[in-house]
């Protein structure tokens, strides 16, 4: 999740900038994240040693991608990239949602854009983009059962190492299911405490 909302944060500030390459550079890259399953990305980079045996620069660093690409960095990219095209559009949202007068206002003092970002737009926006962002989140906690897929020892995979010995196959499988709901119902309250705080003065 840290890196999906800081990737899509960039990419949805390079959506909305005046510039064409910055706007067609994020319009392509969300395009092609939202399009393929993420079970296929984590299949992809899972075996992106087939393609490319060795990543880095060349002449300089260079890394044995079949050592790099463990099931762990597969699930990072494969899951944080995708759900990146999916947040920077809630994030282009919020930016949006923000009065143009208050920018307006935040320029004619000097701020610079960066500012405006930081001190006027973001902290705004932050009451639009907290509730569906939040959701992403907890869409990621059960997402990662995919990882399963590639071998990734989370709780679904270990759930199946276990009832393929003991053969206790619902059981095990009640027992996740048990312990995605206390992380969900955890993660929902915190959610829930950042949507009060950022939506004060709006209630």
């Amino acid at each position: 999740m840290a890196l999906t909302i800081s990737l899509g944060t960039i990419l949805a500030i390079m959506k909305i900038a005046d510039n064409k390459v910055l706007q067609g550079i994020s319009t392509f890259y969300i395009w092609i994240f939202r399009g393929i399953p993420q079970l296929l990305q984590l299949y992809i980079w899972y075996n992106l040693a087939l393609v490319f045996s060795n990543i880095g620069i060349p002449g300089l660093l260079s890394v044995e991608t079949q050592s790099f690409m463990t099931p762990a960095v597969a699930t990072i990219l494969g899951l944080g990239l995708c759900q990146a095209a999916y947040t920077a559009e809630v994030v282009r949202a919020g930016i949006l949602s923000v009065d143009k007068g208050q920018i307006e206002a935040a320029a004619t003092i000097g701020m610079a854009y960066p500012q405006q970002l930081a001190r006027i737009i973001l902290p705004q926006a932050m009451r639009v983009i907290i509730p569906p962002v939040g959701n992403y989140f907890l869409t990621m906690v059960k997402l990662t059962s995919l990882a399963s897929a590639i071998q990734f020892s989370e709780l679904l995979y270990n759930a199946q190492t276990i009832y393929f010995v003991n053969g206790q196959v619902m059981e095990l499988l009640f027992a996740a299911a048990f312990w995605y709901l206390i992380v969900i119902t955890i993660l929902t309250a915190v959610q829930s405490r950042i949507e009060k705080y950022f939506s004060r003065g709006y209630a």
